[in-house]
């Protein structure tokens, strides 16, 4: 009899009643994507439909066309291509949802393209970027810091928890961006979280919130801490107003422990493994790299689930794979962003990231990606760079990679006062790289101790720092806070807030009355070194030369400038190949004297000129 079902109820052994009862409807409670685009690259668009009772489920589409329909065992996801004709007009086009017990739609609408004017535009050694966590920087909007959707997350004394800072606070904060010299800003994830406490992932045995945005419930959707799209959107518009790009952490490799896929996958394949029986990562990177491991040593670092809690997601799944991609083009396109921080680079096959390349450039050709492989080793760092094939065949085709190496060199030299020739000696492997121009170059990011907490560190150091990130090759980052010689140990103590960026905080540091005299320092230095940066083309890409190089002196030339760093405790006469010498852009070193055709200098101790 379809579309009933018969059902026997007992009681005590008794026979009681038998019915006849309609079997459940459709219903549906996630589209995603919810929008697509017509004229866009990829097209049919894969929609996976989220609901009960989809088992047998056709779709009905109006002016669109419907196709290729898959639906999972417990009929609790279907997918679906919809091809959007070239002329469909913009709005709602909601999907009908057929099965033998009835129907439900599905909604679903065209979105207006965004002018690519002023949009898109990737970023690269013409820009300083900034690395900010929303949460932790400023607090534009009360009103979502405790949402009803997830009561009770928020405790700003303690560490692992939200504390308010949100898209409305970033969007607030833009001039003060601007001010200090930055051009493009990079955010932490902004996904939907777990609304409560994460109980999986503990640290002293006590519970956390994913704050930090790098555990997912949702990837088409703002977490309620931070805002929603339109507010991400409409940070995007008014950092270009600014002239600020905006480049979003994204992450492809893994979703955070409460998504619903882990007790629900759309497919069997859908993660490597399940909650239950899965396995854990190696962290073996090198084994990715190393043309003589065995596949089975590769696929442990590649399949692993992080810290064996966070669920691997498996792009050899057709399905996941087309998934990640267009989510990808997704919130470019509801957005306008710049650029995108792809997390975990390693952990993801290369032959993936080669094909989301694709698929990204041929959609927005001057978005740019930076991929994170966090490793010290420069071989591991070249093995991953885009623009070649390695030993497996594969050019993974990323623009952009964080440059590791060079951080724990800066961080020896500078904070612990390790001779300043490694970080010549780091630069020397630059052969390395097919363009070691393609590197982020920092001194912190949230993944690590601050610069101050180094044993020994200092605001001079900090500042010789700054001077060698905003004079070298590749693309400055500056981590939020730094600038100001903030404190921080390990996580979470590295992610604190900004101060000012509530109103109930004691002093404003974004603004020069609330810095102490250090701090005011640090921040005019890193505003001057980015005024230089600005002026000076040959510093955004000329080629490097090493003029003298010793135990705690640097001196090295892009095209006309010279940059003279003395790490040592004592001034250093250094003499430089020139005949005649500007003043020091800095204003710390005094004219030089000429000697047999060059300059003799004289540089403080821990000071640095830029000539």
């Amino acid at each position: 009899m379809q579309g009933k079902f018969w059902g026997v109820v007992v009681t005590g052994g008794a026979l009681l009643l038998a019915v006849s009862l309609p079997a459940q409807g459709p219903t549906v409670s996630k589209v995603e994507p919810p929008n697509w685009w017509a004229n866009s690259s990829v097209n049919p668009v894969r929609v996976l439909v989220r609901g009960t009772n989809l088992s047998g489920a056709r779709f009905e589409c109006g002016r669109l066309t419907c196709g290729n329909v898959k639906v999972n065992e417990r009929g609790t996801y279907a997918f679906v291509d919809v091809a959007i004709p070239r002329d469909a007009a913009t709005g709602s086009h909601p999907l009908t949802v057929r099965t033998s017990s009835g129907s439900v739609a599905a909604p679903f609408s065209i979105a207006p393209r965004l002018a690519g004017h002023g949009r898109f535009q990737g970023f690269g050694t013409e820009d300083v970027m900034y690395l900010l966590m929303p949460d932790r920087f400023a607090n534009g909007d009360p009103s979502n810091d405790d949402p009803a959707v997830s009561r009770g997350l928020l405790d700003r004394s303690k560490g692992r928890y939200y504390h308010g800072g949100d898209l409305a606070g970033v969007r607030q904060k833009l001039p003060y961006l601007k001010s200090l010299g930055v051009t493009t800003i990079w955010m932490n994830p902004i996904y939907d979280n777990n609304n409560g406490l994460n109980r999986k992932e503990t640290y002293d045995n006590q519970p956390i919130t994913d704050y930090h945005g790098y555990g997912a419930t949702d990837f088409y959707a703002v977490d309620e801490h931070m805002g929603d799209v339109a507010a991400f959107k409409q940070l995007v518009d008014d950092a270009h107003a600014q002239g600020i790009k905006v480049v979003l952490d994204m992450v492809a490799n893994h979703t955070g422990p409460y998504h619903p896929w882990v007790q629900d996958a759309p497919t069997p394949t859908w993660f490597h493994g399940t909650e239950a029986n899965h396995p854990n990562n190696t962290w073996q990177t090198w084994t990715l790299a190393d043309m003589y491991s065995t596949p089975a040593m590769r696929q442990a670092t590649l399949d692993g689930w992080f810290i064996n809690i966070l669920p691997d997601l498996n792009q050899d799944d057709p399905e996941v794979a087309r998934y990640i991609i267009q989510n990808t083009l997704w919130w470019v396109g509801v957005s306008g962003m710049d650029g995108i921080r792809q997390d975990t680079w390693p952990y993801v096959p290369r032959w993936y990231w080669r094909d989301w390349m694709t698929a990204i450039k041929n959609e927005y050709p001057s978005l740019r990606v930076v991929g994170e492989v966090f490793d010290g080793d420069p071989s591991m760092i070249a093995f991953f760079e885009g623009g070649r094939q390695q030993w497996d065949g594969v050019d993974d085709k990323v623009d952009l990679l964080f440059d590791f190496p060079m951080y724990y060199a800066i961080r020896g030299a500078f904070a612990r006062g390790e001779p300043v020739r490694q970080v010549a000696q780091m630069l020397s492997r630059d052969h390395i790289y097919r363009d070691p121009q393609n590197l982020v170059t920092f001194l912190g990011l949230h993944d690590v101790s601050r610069f101050m907490h180094e044993p020994g560190a200092t605001p001079e150091g900090l500042k010789l720092a700054f001077t060698f990130l905003f004079t070298a090759r590749g693309t400055p980052l500056v981590y939020y806070g730094d600038e100001i010689a903030i404190p921080g140990g390990n996580d979470p103590d590295n992610r604190r807030d900004f101060p000012g960026g509530w109103s109930s905080d004691p002093r404003n540091a974004f603004d020069a009355a609330g810095r102490n005299a250090a701090e005011q320092d640090v921040w005019r230095h890193v505003q001057k070194v980015a005024q230089i940066r600005a002026a000076r083309q040959e510093l955004r890409g000329g080629a490097t030369e090493h003029l003298f190089v010793s135990d705690q002196v640097y001196v090295y030339r892009r095209g006309g400038t010279i940059v003279a760093i003395n790490n040592g405790k004592e001034a250093s006469d250094l003499t430089i190949p020139a005949t005649a010498l500007p003043a020091d852009a800095l204003g710390v070193c005094t004219a030089g004297r000429p000697v047999n055709g060059a300059t003799v200098v004289r540089v403080p101790a821990r000071a640095s000129c830029i000539f």
